[in-house]
């Protein structure tokens, strides 16, 4: 059974056999919800509760799948549901068992006191083409381990998307608990690198800069915390798998010191990978299936998620939260941006190399062209700091006046900004 996009639709039951799954897509303005009438099911690793209705967020696909086969009730207009028996989740719950047992024995060697290196649990990178269902599989993955008792640190590398905050950073956050079907990941204590950009090809320097340090500060609070340590990493990463994209991915292996490598979807990255690791004691590569029901995104839709999330942000995943609008002086705040356009090799004279150091710091004017773009707050206490200072979190510009050099902007909260010092961006975003 399909939906008709937006039109009415009475409540309908789907009787799911064990192993099989419902696949509904949300539209991004029509409330969609879901409840367990009978047996049990998940949704991408965290258990639906029994009977109450579960409120499904916009523009969402998910899967309800179940092991021993359930009953549940959609209410509202989805843009397709279906229920499908071809899934991958035996691999995939497989798969964290085995991850599982090496937390268990990374846990052990930390109890009998083995160096740092014998005590780290997993640290699995997630990678494959756009579209491929990394971000799923990271869900799942965490909340599993979570199930167990488990607090596994999420790394998100995808600046084009943000799962964990807005898109442009680079970041990571414990995950204690399973990963709520409607708030999604926690945002308690998120570690936030902002680069700004939502494709790194912008300035792939700055990108890998910013991973080194959000990685030395993951590693500093695991030479700490024997738990955290144990438990590992899930790390996610973008969709752009070749050229430059390519070489990031391998950057990012080798930054994060990666033991295990997911490819899904695509064989030709999975030998790649496989014959770059093969000389790397350690490493494991494993080739996945993808679901078959990931669903392509276009560019399109792909920049209206970037605005969805960068509104989620300030308004709530309900828009149910109230920004705050306030006033500063153009003299109460100073205005960075991280490396500059560096002209290519191509358009230098011949013999002549480049010379811009890439990750330097720029002051920028304040000016109407900032009005609607997204400013990063900075934690760090001077300029020279900013590269190396992850984020108290951000603000979008409403208004510049020249004339009375005074900047207009919302905040999540109230108060004053704890820091005067801002990163620019080339993030945009127009309430509507």
């Amino acid at each position: 059974m399909a939906a008709a996009g937006g039109a009415a639709q009475p409540p309908r039951q789907y009787k799911l056999a064990p192993q099989s799954e419902l696949r509904v897509e949300v539209p991004p303005d029509a409330p969609v919800r879901v409840r367990l009438v009978a047996g049990t099911a998940e949704v991408f690793g965290t258990e639906l509760p029994p009977e109450g209705w579960v409120p499904v967020p916009p523009r969402s696909k998910i899967a309800i799948f179940t092991w021993h086969g359930a009953t549940v009730e959609l209410d509202g207009a989805s843009e397709s549901e279906y229920s499908s028996d071809e899934t991958p989740m035996v691999i995939y719950v497989n798969t964290h068992a085995i991850l599982d047992a090496r937390r268990a024995r990374a846990r052990a060697a930390a109890a009998q006191g083995a160096p740092l290196e014998a005590s780290q649990g997993p640290r699995v990178i997630i990678v494959g083409p756009s579209d491929s269902g990394k971000s799923t599989l990271c869900k799942m993955l965490l909340s599993w381990a979570a199930k167990q008792g488990w607090k596994p640190t999420y790394v998100d590398l995808d600046i084009g998307q943000g799962s964990i905050t807005i898109p442009g950073c680079i970041s990571a956050t414990p995950i204690e608990k399973p990963i709520d079907i409607v708030d999604g990941i926690p945002l308690e204590m998120p570690l936030a690198y902002f680069y700004g950009h939502p494709s790194p090809s912008v300035s792939p320097d700055v990108y890998r800069a910013l991973m080194k340090e959000l990685a030395q500060t993951l590693d500093k609070q695991f030479s700490g915390n024997s738990e955290s340590r144990a438990a590992g990493m899930i790390i996610n990463t973008m969709g752009w798998v070749e050229n430059l994209g390519l070489e990031l991915l391998h950057n990012s292996i080798e930054i994060f010191k990666a033991n295990v490598i997911l490819v899904l979807g695509q064989e030709k990255l999975w030998k790649i990978l496989k014959d770059a690791t093969k000389n790397k004691p350690g490493i494991d590569v494993v080739k996945l299936h993808k679901s078959e029901g990931v669903v392509p995104r276009n560019p399109k839709y792909r920049q209206k998620t970037r605005s969805f999330r960068i509104k989620e942000y300030f308004y709530g995943i309900a828009n149910d939260l109230a920004p705050h609008s306030n006033v500063v002086n153009f003299s109460d705040v100073s205005v960075y941006k991280i490396g500059s356009h560096q002209a290519p090799k191509s358009a230098l004279p011949i013999g002549a190399e480049p010379v811009a150091d890439p990750t330097r710091l720029i002051a920028v004017n304040i000016s109407t062209d900032m009005v609607h773009t997204v400013l990063a707050v900075s934690y760090a206490k001077e300029p020279d700091e900013i590269i190396s200072s992850n984020v108290a979190g951000f603000i979008h510009v409403t208004d510049v006046d020249i004339q009375r050099k005074k900047l207009t902007y919302i905040a999540p909260c109230p108060g004053d900004l704890p820091s005067k010092l801002l990163i620019a961006s080339s993030l945009t975003w127009y309430e509507a």
